[in-house]
């Protein structure tokens, strides 16, 4: 794993360690019941300022809390492992890079475009976190600036390629804020001890306007010809697709002023754009449709949910939008409380909904399915009177971590390790809690009746699929994952991804996952093995211009040596994928691993 006046965040309890010199101000907080009872207090205070923010900004001089915070809080780097050397930051080119050190040959059919990632890339040389007497908290993994990693393919005649790479950071309000101040500004609030998290975020928003940063860390999409970066705690950023320029946000002409889905998805006859956004008071959850030119928001509905969901995509069909209402749940209740914000509660329900594309809350068919953890979605299709979602799931959610006073290190590690080192008495333990396969969910629209089965075994995890985007919604044979290294995973504590798979959905076969279970019936799965120490990001599908056929074009990745510390983008045959790269790119300096990738046309 991520507003307008007031953004929120993923928020988890976690261990911390407090200086001795402060210690003794902080043991009243380690008990929940007692943090409770200090909390009390404070929230008619926070129920106040979140009524009238401008007021309460008018009436508490804010260099006054600046010096506060300077004083109180102790700001500290979160050291890296050496295996996790590549999530560190990377400072900007500034500009443009010509690339000429290309092994292998760009085919002569590639398109021209842009190779685009988007990731966290966090100011200040890294992560950071806050000691004070509340306790500490911290940034999480998800967090830090987004910075855009580019690579430009052009031609200057039939046969001869141009590459250029650049990378900029996506320049937000509160980035800009930051850089201003060159310094951190708004405390970690992601993670930690529930006072100091509670902390973190009242005096963010006392002296900012707002609890936390904008991050457009996520993703990159285009929509009417224009391009915008996203990440769920903020409206996008629009940006030019050439200089990587951010140009400012993105609020449909003022329609749209909550957060924004990081995968919306485009309705193939229309062209509009189907997203939501979730928020921690209502309404919950909205679902809104962006006319096809960009310049206003047709639709948007309140789905009328309970709880806040954290949701990361949103299905499409030629008929339906596709809602994920599964038990990760952000609730400012529970946090005020002295828990986390947002926790995976495996004891709540999970369900799938299906809503006609224009349809309302009362228009919904909810199906309900076994609790999981399933971020992103391969493909959804119509297959007579059944809806067909195929997704990545797990046992557990990674987001946002571990439970108060747990080792957050231990935590991450045990849930990547492979399920096969995890014995049947053992199934609901932490190890191998994270690892992902392929799953299809059948719901029938007539009967009401649920099916679901695994897709894939249980040789590798996998996450993060991509498809031929010209498939979105309808029924296709192929798709692509990135292939989480489970081992590599576990050592390090953070997902990297040792190679892709190829999935063939219409070709099936056997697998006995376990020694004392029956075969599952699985699709063929196709796999691309990386060198040892070798993991991608942002693998995308990059579609041959004019054809009709699924599987004709190029998959793109991100790719890091670790042990030369050298960078390249990979291109592969997605019509053989097990076979070497068609060309390897290299990158004149090193790119963390982030998150989601695109390939873009450039042609005015």
């Amino acid at each position: 794993m991520s507003t307008c006046s007031c953004t929120f965040k993923v928020c988890s309890s976690g261990s911390s360690h407090i200086p001795s010199s402060v210690g003794h101000n902080y043991d009243h907080f380690k008990d929940r019941s007692s943090l409770s009872f200090q909390l009390k207090p404070m929230l008619g205070k926070l129920e106040h300022i979140l009524k009238d923010v401008n007021q309460t900004m008018k009436m508490v001089p804010v260099k006054l809390l600046d010096a506060f915070v300077d004083i109180a809080f102790e700001i500290v780097d979160q050291p890296l492992l050496p295996s996790q050397n590549n999530f560190a930051p990377v400072e900007e080119l500034g500009e443009a890079f010509r690339i000429t050190d290309i092994e292998g040959t760009i085919p002569y059919d590639f398109p021209e475009g842009v190779y685009i990632r988007n990731g966290p890339n966090p100011l200040f040389g890294g992560y950071k976190s806050a000691i004070s007497i509340f306790g500490k908290s911290s940034h999480t993994w998800i967090e830090g600036e987004g910075m855009l990693h580019a690579v430009y393919f052009s031609k200057s005649n039939q046969s001869s390629w141009t590459i250029f790479y650049n990378n900029r950071y996506v320049e937000s309000d509160t980035f800009k804020l930051e850089k201003q101040r060159r310094n951190l500004a708004f405390l970690p609030a992601a993670e930690g001890d529930p006072a100091a998290v509670f902390s973190a975020h009242l005096l963010n928003l006392l002296r900012f306007g707002m609890v936390d940063k904008y991050l457009s860390n996520t993703n990159v999409f285009e929509h009417a010809g224009r391009f915008y970066v996203t990440a769920e705690n903020h409206i996008p950023q629009e940006i030019n697709i050439k200089t990587l320029e951010t140009l400012g946000k993105w609020d449909v002409d003022g329609t749209w002023t909550r957060p924004f889905s990081s995968h919306a998805k485009k309705v193939r006859s229309t062209g509009e754009l189907v997203t939501f956004g979730f928020y921690p008071q209502k309404p919950y959850f909205e679902i809104g449709i962006i006319s096809a030119d960009g310049k206003k928001v047709v639709q948007k509905v309140d789905l009328k949910f309970k709880r806040c969901t954290l949701s990361h995509e949103i299905g499409i069909t030629q008929r339906y939008n596709v809602i994920m209402d599964f038990p990760l749940v952000i609730d400012i209740n529970r946090l005020l409380a002295g828990g986390p914000l947002i926790k995976y509660v495996k004891k709540e329900y999970a369900r799938i909904g299906v809503m006609p594309i224009y349809g309302d809350a009362d228009s919904i068919k909810w199906f309900e399915v076994e609790p999981a953890a399933a971020f992103h979605i391969v493909n959804c299709c119509e297959d007579g009177d059944e809806v067909v979602v195929i997704a990545c799931k797990a046992r557990e959610s990674i987001i946002p971590g571990p439970e108060f006073g747990l080792d957050k290190y231990e935590w991450f590690s045990s849930g990547f390790k492979h399920i096969k080192q995890v014995r049947k008495s053992d199934q609901d333990s932490q190890d191998g809690a994270f690892f992902t396969r392929v799953y299809e969910w059948r719901l029938n629209m007539k009967s009401g009746e649920v099916k679901g089965k695994y897709l894939t075994g249980t040789e590798f995890s996998m996450d993060f699929p991509i498809i031929n985007e010209k498939f979105t919604g309808v029924k296709n044979k192929y798709g692509y994952t990135q292939v989480i290294d489970s081992a590599a995973s576990s050592i390090s504590g953070m997902a990297k991804y040792g190679g892709l798979a190829k999935l063939h959905l219409e070709e099936k076969t056997s697998e006995f996952c376990q020694a004392d279970q029956q075969p599952e019936e699985l699709i063929k799965v196709e796999y691309h093995k990386f060198p040892e120490g070798t993991f991608c990001s942002g693998a995308t599908f990059v579609p041959k211009f004019g054809s009709l056929e699924e599987e004709d074009g190029w998959i793109t990745a991100f790719v890091h040596d670790e042990k030369s510390n050298i960078s390249q983008v990979y291109i592969l045959d997605a019509k053989n994928i097990s076979s070497k790269p068609i060309a390897k790119i290299k990158l004149p300096s090193r790119v963390p691993y982030g998150f989601h990738g695109a390939f873009l046309s450039t042609c005015s």
